[in-house]
Formats: C-alpha cells, structure tokens, sequence
C-alpha cells in the first residue's frame, strides 16, 4: 500500500504542473512549493529551535492561531515554521506577521520530508485538525519528533475506520498524542488502541472569543446600516448556490429597509460580476466605494469583494447566513456566534461539530430550499424576542467552550 500511495504522489507530482498551464490555483499550487525549501533555508538557521505548525487552509489557520500566539508568548525566542497545503489559505496569510517562515508544504514524498525536517528541525510539531501525510508523518516517528493533532475530530465514514484503512491506522501511531473536539472522537481513537488522547475542544473558539476585544468598525457599513440601526443580513462566505436562493428572494421582497451584506468566498471578478448582475435593487461594490465620493443611503445591497473584512461585517449582522452548505460544506459558522447571532446554513453541515452543537441549541436554522430561507428569515425578522433568545444562546455557546489553547500547552509543556 505505501508503494502505491508513494506512486500515486510522484504520479500527481509530474501532471500537476501541465495542470497548472490551465488552472489558476494549481499554478499557485505547483509554483508556491518551488519554493518553499529556499524559504526555509533563507528564514530558518541551523542554531535556531523551531516549532512546525501546519494547517490545510484558511480554516485550519485560524485553528492553529491561538496555539501560535501561545507558544511565541511562552517561547519568544523559538522560531515558528508554518505551513499551508492549499493556495486558498497561503495566499490570503503568506505575510501573517507570527510566523518567522510560511510556506507550502512540499508534496508527501519521503525525500522531501526528510529535506523539510533536515532544514526545519523542529523540536515539536502541530497537525491542525486533519492533515495526515504518511511519508511526513513516519519521518516524525522515526526522527522521535513530539507530533500533536490540535482540533482533532474523527468520523465513522473516515479510512481509518474502514477495513481497507490499515496504512492510514499506522500513520496514526506517529503522533504523540490526540487534542479532539468531542468524545466521539476519543471513542473512535480507542477502537484502534490508540488512547493517547483528550477532549479539549476546538481553539477556534479561542480565537473567536478574542474577536469581541478588537475594533470591529467598518466605516461603509456603519454608513449602510445606519448605524446598525437597520436589519441586515450579512451573507459570509457564500458559494453561487447560496446567492442564487438569497438573490430571488431580494429581487422579489417589497421590504426596502433590509440591507443585506455579501462576502462571497470566491472573489474572482467572473463570479463577483455574476453576482453584482443578478440584483435588481440598488447595489455597491466594496472595490468601487470610496469614503467621500459614494452615497449608501438608498443601497440596499453591498457586496464586499475583498477578503478578510468578513468577520468585523458580522457585527453588523441581524441574522447571519453561512454559505457552503449547498456544496462540500459550510464554512466558519463560529464568527457570527461570537456576535451573538442567529444563523441560517445550508444542509451539509455534518462534518462539523460546531454546527451541530449549535443545531441542536436552536440558534443555527437549516434551510434545505429557498422556501426554507424565506420562511425562517421572515421569522427572525419580524420576531425580536426570538432573535434576542437566540443571539444569547450564541454567545453563551462562544463562552462556554473556551480554553482549548490552554488545555493544550499545558498538556504538552507539563
């Protein structure tokens, strides 16, 4: 098995740049890793001690954030090494101002992770979530390198678990130990005998929670809301299959006073122009406002066509809608609970535990259809106490799963 799946990489390894001719993210893909060995090399000395953190994507990274900040506080003379496995999340933090190297991680061959390491040297190291790379992970073992999953959750329908998973249930054995998010997960880990593990919780709500102590003012959007003084539904992170059922339903309200914010996940100009062109009420691009020369005063639709503005335009929220639920599945659901917002997603959600924590307490709504938005939306609008006992429940749920970041340094520098 390990003879096919190195194959499969050397394989994947030499189509992926006649890919990259005709694909703008494999191009990032491909030409980022050129030059991750050269990174470290340049940013990372022999004498120095390192930690390894590495994360699949922009997700994960905020996942990993928190663990990032303690360490650096606890050890502000180690350096950091950071790595990304997709462009979506290098090319938005590649200049993150805690990490001393960020780069792509070298695609999962036994030479490369032996150059990684050699050059890297990193005294412990931090998977985020769900990042498992046999060739990286049996050089840990091999090398006695301390390996932590942080924000780890496993599932019943994962390789692991399937009769056929054995070469995936080994690569398990190089971590040190499991920091998961639930007990399910825990009880899974068991059934291969691995017991080294903890219920902890999920450091994004660390993360998160920090949200409430940064200034959250966006300037256009104090303008477009009034103040927040207007409902406002505030759509992050949406993918077509989302807009298309919130765009018919703003084309076709006769309710003037709602202002609804977009920040869609995909900002490609194509897709941002796709959107702008299907709604048929007053309506702005974040790329073409300008703070002297534009009136928001009769928009009722903006769309924020630039990243990472999307967790302080939750603040101005009434009602949030998280997109990726109509698709391979939603995105961050907990930076609209830490506003104490009500949330509305689609129906893949059940990949995450936080969504289905937060189903299960009320304040996140499942829409299977646009009569389902349109139905639970109205509730939420028209309902104030409703909303008020919702948004309550989102905090309280924020607050009372904090402190995973410490459980884990702890843990791991008794």
């Amino acid at each position: 098995m390990l003879f096919l799946y190195n194959l499969l990489i050397h394989i994947a390894t030499a189509i992926l740049p006649l890919v990259a001719l005709f694909h703008a993210k494999i191009k990032l893909f491909v030409q980022g890793r050129k030059r991750s060995f050269s990174i470290l090399q340049q940013k990372i000395q022999p004498t120095d001690r390192v930690f390894w953190i590495h994360v699949a994507s922009l997700g994960e990274y905020e996942q990993g954030l928190p663990i990032m900040e303690a360490l650096k506080q606890r050890f502000p003379s180690h350096k950091i090494v950071l790595t990304f496995f997709s462009p979506s999340g290098y090319e938005v933090k590649k200049n993150n101002s805690l990490a001393d190297a960020t780069l792509y991680l070298p695609m999962d061959t036994k030479q490369n992770a032996k150059t990684f390491l050699k050059l890297a040297h990193p005294e412990k190291v931090f998977f985020v979530k769900y990042e498992y790379w046999p060739n990286y992970l049996d050089q840990l073992k091999k090398q006695s390198i301390e390996t932590y999953l942080v924000s780890g959750i496993f599932r019943p329908d994962q390789v692991f678990f399937k009769w056929y998973g054995g070469f995936y249930r080994k690569a398990l054995t190089a971590f040190t130990y499991f920091f998961v998010q639930n007990p399910q997960s825990q009880q899974l880990l068991a059934t291969l005998q691995l017991n080294n593990s903890e219920v902890v919780g999920d450091t994004r709500f660390d993360r998160v929670s920090q949200i409430l102590e940064q200034d959250n003012t966006l300037c256009f959007l104090e303008e477009l809301t009034h103040g927040k003084t207007k409902q406002t539904l505030v759509v992050g992170s949406s993918w077509p299959q989302d807009e298309k059922i919130i765009v018919d339903y703003i084309n076709q309200t006769t309710d003037q006073e709602l202002k609804v914010v977009f920040a869609p996940h995909n900002i490609k100009p194509e897709q941002i122009n796709q959107l702008y062109e299907s709604i048929k009420k007053p309506k702005q691009l974040h790329s073409q406002y300008t703070a002297a020369n534009t009136d928001l005063s009769e928009v009722q639709v903006y769309i924020i066509d630039a990243y990472s503005l999307l967790t302080k335009a939750y603040s101005y929220a009434t009602i949030a809608y998280v997109g990726g639920g109509f698709g391979a599945g939603i995105h961050n659901i907990l930076e609209a609970a830490t506003f104490g917002v009500p949330i509305l997603i689609g129906p893949n959600y059940k990949k995450f535990q936080e969504a289905k924590d937060l189903i299960q307490l009320g304040s996140c709504i499942v829409i299977n259809n646009e009569t389902d938005f349109i139905n639970n939306l109205s509730k939420l609008l028209t309902n104030e106490a409703l909303r008020c006992e919702l948004s309550q429940v989102s905090s309280t749920f924020i607050l009372a799963n904090k402190a995973a970041t410490t459980k884990i340094i702890s843990n791991v520098f008794n």
